[in-house]
């Protein structure tokens, strides 16, 4: 009787121990093909931030911090970040009353206001313009005085026709 106990024993565990080494082959297998998944889906997305990181540095090639030439202009006024300073006072022409003066178009819906703001270069910005219905661009031609003052005039200005919705 004690025999056929060790018997069947050793027998329950060789049936485990079998499961188990065929479990583990799949098993094996299977993480085999999840870590090929993982590589070709990390080599995608290594390529789609290569293209995104060339996209931008495309975008950021007309703009004042990526233009030494332009930048230069501005050595002398020791400005750590002339483009935040030229916004700020192209923002600041928002706070009149009514329409911004740089913008030649009555509002329609509200006032209009310029929302969006890149500079180009030492002398212009293209500058993005709304009034929470209608929109339009604007190009802009500054001058920044030695005295920090900056002087912008409308080069020239868009608004888009609205379509029928």
């Amino acid at each position: 009787m004690k025999s056929r106990i060790f018997l069947y024993l050793f027998l329950f565990a060789s049936l485990i121990a079998l499961y188990l080494f065929v479990s583990s082959g799949t098993m094996s297998k299977d993480k085999d093909a999840r870590i090929e998944s993982l590589r070709g889906q990390t080599e995608k997305l290594n390529d789609s931030i290569r293209d995104l990181h060339l996209k931008f540095l495309e975008m950021e090639y007309f703009s004042l911090d990526n233009n030494d030439d332009a930048f230069a202009y501005y050595q002398h006024l020791n400005l750590k970040n002339p483009t935040g300073y030229i916004t700020d006072k192209l923002l600041e022409t928002n706070e009149s009353k009514g329409d911004n003066p740089l913008v030649p178009y009555e509002g329609m819906e509200g006032n209009f206001k310029i929302n969006k703001i890149k500079v180009l270069n030492h002398k212009w910005i293209v500058a993005d313009f709304s009034d929470g219905h209608y929109w339009g661009d604007l190009i802009i031609k500054y001058e920044l005085k030695d005295d920090l003052g900056v002087d912008f005039s409308l080069l020239d200005h868009l608004l888009y026709a609205r379509s029928n919705e």
